[in-house]
């Protein structure tokens, strides 16, 4: 953004109100007054950036730009650690967390023995919960996917989807498969997508009105991922991950943002 209209109870105001907005300084900015104002009447203002001084906030624009790309990048890399080092662990533990504190142990060592099927293991979570299921298996070139469905599964989903993703983990380190194996149950992870992009236009709106980041609560390394995906082309805000797994998360800032 290399010019906008600022409003203000006097011109000054009005010109200090569209500097904030394009996080720029007087002197790299030319001023036009549109309207002096007077009573009852807001003064209006139009600050452009300089042709001396847009090279360098075109060159800000970019760097912004190829940090966004690298952590998206990053943050792929990341994800795809994360599911290799849990293939590689020697057991895997899996708590259901309910109202009633379901847990599901099983050691990874003795399921590749008895080479447990998908179906098989999902089918025997299913009754030790007294719980039952369709199950729905689709694949393509690179995932398995099963879709569970059926009533009173939302404890299987869990808040955020926490005890689904969990699940997924255990049923990957457990039963061997060429492919990977996605888990869903009752097509949570299509709504949950659908939701997270219209979580992130909210937050890229407030944040870009307010001038102020956004910190999101820590989630999973897919559900960081759909948000980057979905402010990536949005040209008032940025994103980057902060922290350690499993706490790490996501904030949303203006692309002009300074700490």
């Amino acid at each position: 953004m290399l010019s906008c209209e600022g409003t203000g109870k006097n011109i000054e105001q009005a010109i200090e109100n569209a500097l904030f907005e394009l996080k720029a300084t007087r002197e790299d900015v030319d001023i036009k007054i549109l309207n002096p104002g007077g009573f009852l009447k807001k003064a209006k203002v139009l600050v452009t950036i300089a042709d001396d001084a847009k090279e360098k906030y075109e060159r800000k624009e970019k760097l912004k730009e190829a940090e966004r790309k690298e952590e998206v990048k990053n943050e792929e890399t990341s994800a795809l650690k994360v599911e290799k080092k849990e293939e590689k662990q020697e057991e895997r533990k899996v708590q259901i967390v309910t109202d009633e504190e379901y847990v599901v142990k099983e050691s990874k060592k003795e399921c590749e023995e008895k080479n447990v099927e998908v179906e098989k293991l999902l089918q025997d979570i299913l009754n030790a919960l007294n719980l039952q299921a369709e199950i729905t298996k689709t694949e393509d070139e690179k995932f398995v996917r099963y879709n569970l469905s059926g009533e009173n599964l939302n404890d299987l989903i869990g808040h955020h989807g926490e005890c689904l993703f969990a699940l997924t983990s255990y049923v990957n380190a457990v039963c061997r498969n060429h492919k990977k194996v996605v888990l869903d149950v009752e097509n949570y992870r299509v709504r949950r997508e659908e939701t997270l992009k219209s979580l992130a236009e909210r937050i890229a709106n407030k944040v870009a009105k307010s001038g102020r980041y956004y910190k999101f609560e820590p989630m999973d390394p897919s559900e960081r991922r759909i948000i980057h995906l979905a402010l990536q082309n949005d040209e008032r805000v940025t994103t980057m991950s902060k922290g350690e797994e499993p706490r790490r998360y996501l904030i949303v800032f203006p692309r002009e943002y300074k700490e």
